[in-house]
């Protein structure tokens, strides 16, 4: 790159404010300026199940908006992030991150705050295609082969995300038999109307969850897994072209060294809970499950790998943050065959781009990730093409915040015409892949 083409992608200028996400709640949105004109923006997301490891939000704290304003997380992006950014070169993700980390300081980005972080990383990358004149995903991909995300997409609600009234948080769905990205979200469809028949006939529904998904009064955790294996029959689908994908999140129901249900109010130890997730396997057609076990235990982490994990997508997003260091750290005690990719759990797009790279080195399933406290914003779908990732896990099939990022890939799909591929089977860990 010569003199002139380097200062013309420098950043000028970035502008921060705070608009409200999904759930209502305060968020960091981030503009930036380069010389030659061309901009970017970035947007925080916010999970509601947070892993112990990941990057942590800068909120306000006290009484205003539950302590959730933003109003200090601006002012570090205006004082400290700008005058550390401006003058950089936008065309070096690596650097402008490098910069982002260092003058945090901290292993969890505490002190300038990841959803500060996170939202200045991706609006840098955003004005950095924007000045190659190029999609974000054609950006990201540097002329590499893409895929077109087979998707996870929420049916029922429980857990965090629907005011735990199932312990599972996420009961969801995988086209795993379609034959083009449309064709999968055709099939999605067809599902999600078939669930709420079905759910119509058994009774009144609680709600919407948080990520759009049906929030039902199921009597246990079975029984919502009957419900989804009856919709997906009744949509016309043989198991091997729609299956089910479970996010457990044990965190959040581990007590004690123990699985205490809350909704059979019964207590598993460690060795029970993964016999009893093994007979969910053997029953139902499950063919991808998230944080199984507890984000702490490695030993039984491994254990649920070394039995299901020649069968079965094993996730862990809790127990790997999107971290390079712990995908590495996993795959050396045979811990998990894939990794939920989430930018704002790390804080930068560097950052999961290293944990990306560790996990397809080993073989290992990527999906990248959406968190239920969600915007309008579609990068992570640009990301999930342009980086061949090959899953792409949003939410449910409602919910314009959840729709932006599915209808984005079917305007991408639409432009590369027929040279589209659709990733399928093909997007699982080797160790499953038919």
């Amino acid at each position: 790159m010569d003199g002139g083409s380097q200062l013309s992608t420098q950043i000028n200028s970035i502008k921060a404010r705070r608009i409200w996400d999904s759930r209502g709640r305060p968020t960091v949105e981030v503009d930036v300026l380069l010389n030659n004109g061309s901009s970017g923006r970035g947007v925080a997301p916010a999970g509601a199940s947070r892993g112990i490891n990941e990057a942590v939000d800068l909120r306000d704290g006290g009484k205003r908006f539950g302590g959730l304003d933003v109003t200090n997380a601006l002012s570090k992006i205006r004082d400290e992030i700008s005058s550390a950014l401006v003058g950089l070169d936008a065309l070096d993700q690596q650097t402008i991150d490098n910069t982002l980390i260092q003058l945090d300081g901290t292993d969890n980005k505490s002190n300038l705050g990841g959803n500060n972080t996170v939202a200045t990383s991706m609006a840098v990358l955003r004005a950095a295609a924007a000045s190659s004149n190029l999609p974000l995903w054609q950006y990201l991909s540097n002329d590499k082969p893409t895929r077109l995300p087979l998707p996870e997409v929420q049916i029922f609600g429980g857990g965090a995300h629907a005011g735990r009234r199932v312990d599972v948080q996420d009961f969801m769905i995988m086209p795993i038999g379609a034959e083009t990205f449309s064709h999968a979200m055709e099939m999605v469809s067809n599902v999600y109307a078939s669930a709420g028949e079905l759910l119509s006939r058994k009774g009144p529904l609680y709600g919407v969850a948080d990520e759009g998904g049906y929030w039902p009064n199921f009597d246990s955790n079975e029984d919502a897994l009957d419900m989804l294996t009856k919709a997906i029959a009744l949509a016309g689908y043989t198991n091997g072209e729609v299956m089910i994908s479970l996010d457990i999140a044990a965190s959040e129901f581990h007590q004690n060294g123990n699985y205490e249900l809350g909704l059979e109010n019964r207590t598993y130890d460690t060795s029970q809970w993964i016999d009893l997730m093994g007979r969910w396997l053997d029953t139902y057609p499950i063919i991808s499950i998230e944080d199984p076990i507890d984000e702490l235990d490695h030993a039984g982490m491994s254990e649920f790998t070394q039995r299901f994990g020649k069968r079965v997508q094993i996730i862990g997003d809790d127990y790997l943050v999107t971290s390079s260091a712990r995908v590495k750290a996993a795959q050396k005690i045979n811990a998990c065959n894939a990794v939920l990719l989430k930018p704002n759990q790390v804080g930068t797009i560097s950052e999961t781009r290293d944990a990306f790279h560790a996990a397809v080195k080993n073989d290992w399933g990527t999906i990248v990730s959406a968190r239920s406290g969600e915007t309008e914003d579609t990068f992570i779908a640009d990301l999930s093409v342009g980086w061949n990732a090959g899953q792409l896990k949003v939410g449910s099939f409602t919910r314009s915040e959840r729709l932006a990022k599915w209808n984005q890939i079917l305007r991408i799909e639409d432009m590369l015409g027929a040279d589209a591929i659709f990733a399928g089977w093909d997007a699982m860990p080797k160790a499953i892949r038919k």
